[in-house]
């Protein structure tokens, strides 16, 4: 899959864009706060239905405008042309069209344009609370797997409502709660599942490319822990009823899942140096894209988004070894540092462009 073009309209700080893509590498320079990762982020938003960095769309509007627009157009590798497009007014609802037809459910577009995104937030599926590393496993998984979505969907909407008469402070009889709590096993198994095979699946490629950015030095493993691995979720439900009415929220279920991630035996957010946390978390994205390319036999987009930082020179190259390999598709490159660019395309056979970007301006270089 590749993006060949996109034109963009008031969409966080670029009032204007209309840019055509290579097929291989696309490296955009400019200083912080300039809108490249905007430019990344608007690619971004054509394959997930929103932005990766700020989930309110009214807030992606620039300050100054009424809408925002995105238009992509794409190949999917075989020759077919494809178009995304997404538009939205201020107090009006988004618009999301593929090929011209506007979309009735949002979640129908995901999986479409299969998209990998590595940036300095990803720092948060390590240090950050087991929503960050569910929501991470939920990204991977339903961009190729729809009844995965679809129970994701069913069984946060069967919580909300479990957590709603939760919150009433009322004695709701049992049987209300019954309705709800048997939907959630039947989703929350589906989720479970599937997140289990997942994970086993997914951790051997993650190791793989640890290693090897790391030169195997260091030694990583990936753990799922759920509640329904150990027992069945409606017994545990209906078991902790009363605690949780206490409490005032759902205690047990697979909204509570996790990824125990360890280096060297310890887990990496106390353990892991600075480097080697970024280490773990480009590593954990690569084979995001390593996974996806061989569910679908279709190479995602791969957008890097200032990684460099906080890696020494060793790890640096290796990744850029490794991303200009024949494994990987069509990347696009943040940086700060033009020179930095021309020692990555002086090991580049590909072909590429470079664009500048500044104050929301983008241009070919």
């Amino acid at each position: 899959m590749i993006i060949k073009a996109i034109n963009i309209l008031n969409y966080k700080n670029i009032s204007h864009a209309e840019l055509t893509f290579s097929p291989g590498l696309n490296c955009l320079f400019g200083l912080n706060g300039m809108g490249k990762t905007n430019l990344l982020d608007a690619i971004y938003y054509l394959s997930f239905c929103k932005s990766a960095s700020n989930h309110i769309d009214s807030q992606n509007i620039k300050h100054d405008a009424e809408y925002f627009m995105i238009d992509g157009t794409y190949d999917d590798g075989q020759g077919t042309e494809m178009t995304v497009y997404c538009g939205m007014k201020k107090r009006h609802k988004k618009v999301f069209k593929k090929n011209g037809k506007e979309y009735r459910k949002f979640s129908d577009h995901i999986g479409q344009v299969p998209l990998v995104m590595v940036s300095p937030v990803d720092g948060g599926i390590i240090s950050g609370g087991s929503e960050e590393r569910r929501r991470f496993m939920d990204m991977v998984i339903s961009q190729h797997d729809k009844e995965y979505l679809n129970a994701i969907i069913r069984y946060e909407r069967a919580l909300m409502q479990r957590n709603a008469m939760l919150k009433a402070d009322s004695q709701a009889p049992d049987a209300d709660y019954e309705v709800w709590e048997e939907m959630m096993d039947i989703y929350g198994k589906v989720v479970c599942g599937k997140r289990q095979k997942f994970i086993a699946e997914f951790k051997s490629y993650f190791s793989e490319l640890y290693h090897y950015i790391s030169s195997g030095n260091e030694d990583v493993s990936l753990q799922y822990t759920s509640h329904c691995l150990d027992a069945d979720l409606k017994s545990l439900l209906a078991a902790n009823r009363e605690r949780d009415r206490i409490i005032g929220f759902t205690t047990k279920g697979i909204h509570r899942d996790d990824i125990e991630m360890a280096l060297g035996g310890y887990p990496v957010r106390r353990e892991g140096s600075q480097g080697q946390n970024k280490t773990f978390a480009i590593a954990l994205k690569l084979a995001q894209f390593t996974y996806l390319d061989k569910k679908d036999g279709t190479k995602p987009l791969l957008l890097l988004d200032d990684i460099f930082d906080r890696l020494d020179g060793k790890r640096v190259e290796k990744i850029i070894r490794l991303v200009s390999g024949d494994g990987f598709g069509q990347i696009f490159i943040t940086d700060t540092d033009k020179a930095r660019f021309d020692g990555i395309l002086a090991q580049v056979s590909a072909d590429y462009k470079i664009f500048e970007v500044c104050d929301g301006v983008i241009t070919d270089d």
